[in-house]
């Protein structure tokens, strides 16, 4: 539920609706406006009737937010949530984030020679793994803090912001110690306690959607990092799987588009995931910046023969910057420009 207070309402007042709340066993959150100030009512499982607000001082009007995943939906908040990054860049407003760098962090050279050209391409952020999770234990497992440490260095030299995934609790604490944005991956995407986890250490946060989760999962999902006090989330199309082996996963473009409608959230397209193919991945980010995305997360590798992790669906340094001018003609029409350009 949300209970609009009229726009002279005094601080009085919002504390007496917060008062209410408490005393029916919830909790509020109070979301001062430019006009009015607004105050969610959370921690319920079931409707709660809007005439216990009717009468009270300041009260405007009570509303009921019929979608489970309460702050993130577009019923609580209309206007989009924008995440400000150290670097400028603007996550979730007019301007298409570009996002690019290897699977994993290999060594320095491999890195610095990877930014160096996303940057030069017009990205404004640097994605590379320091902690990987991979479907066989003996396959290349990251280099961990060392890896985090090489993120940090590129982006002081080069100006990216850095997002890189966090497996645990304990990786979450040094990725949020290092980098810019913590990166949820699909397989833990209802690792409950990690979100809450996520959501209490202050950094934006990427949750890329399940394997096999619908979209009110995903949403569920973010809801729980909001909830835990972290209203700075992205939320990723990633691909889901099907029945053909033709593509790595199904890249749901349409998910992104609905996305859209249901929550404030900047959704961010992964067509490299997505499709799993070097050759489909400049096509369907062409696709997602059409349906809508706030951004691409796209990996890139100077030498995707020689990656020590999905090398496959790396592109080649050309291939990214072609990527990038291209998705750009495409946000162009659609009247966006590109960040950071």
């Amino acid at each position: 539920m949300l209970i609009v207070m009229h726009h002279e309402a005094t601080p009085e007042d919002v504390e007496a609706v917060c008062a209410r709340i408490r005393k029916l066993g919830f909790e509020p959150r109070p979301m001062p406006g430019e006009q009015r100030t607004a105050i969610g009512l959370v921690g319920n499982d079931g409707p709660v009737d809007p005439a216990r607000f009717h009468g009270l001082p300041g009260v405007l009007r009570a509303i009921p937010v019929s979608a489970p995943y309460k702050q993130v939906s577009l019923e609580w908040q209309a206007a989009p949530t924008i995440i400000e990054l150290a670097n400028g860049t603007r996550i979730g407003g007019d301007a298409v984030v570009m996002m690019g760098g290897p699977c994993s962090v290999e060594t320095e050279r491999q890195l610095m020679t990877t930014a160096e050209y996303v940057a030069a391409a017009g990205a404004t952020v640097l994605r590379g793994g320091a902690y990987k999770p991979r479907t066989s234990p003996y396959s290349f497992q990251g280099l961990g803090e060392d890896g985090l440490k090489l993120l940090a260095k590129a982006r002081d030299v080069f100006g990216l912001a850095v997002i890189t995934e966090a497996l645990d609790e304990a990786s979450a604490e040094k990725v949020a110690e290092y980098a810019d944005i913590i990166q949820i991956g699909a397989r833990n995407m209802q690792n409950f306690g990690l979100l809450k986890h996520v959501g209490r250490l202050g950094r934006p946060v990427m949750l890329k959607r399940g394997h096999a989760n619908t979209v009110k999962e995903w949403l569920l999902a973010a809801e729980y990092i909001v909830h835990a006090g972290n209203p700075q989330v992205m939320l990723c199309e990633r691909g889901i799987r099907g029945f053909d082996n033709v593509t790595r996963n199904v890249f749901d473009v349409s998910a992104i588009a609905v996305a859209k409608t249901m929550t404030h959230l900047p959704v961010i397209g992964d067509p490299s995931h997505g499709t799993g193919k070097r050759e489909l991945i400049v096509p369907m980010a062409r696709a997602a910046v059409a349906a809508g995305a706030d951004g691409l997360i796209v990996e890139t590798h100077p030498e995707p023969t020689e990656a020590l992790s999905d090398g496959q669906q790396a592109l080649y340094p050309q291939q990214f910057h072609d990527m990038v001018r291209q998705v750009g003609q495409v946000a162009q029409v659609l009247g966006r420009p590109l960040a950071g350009q």
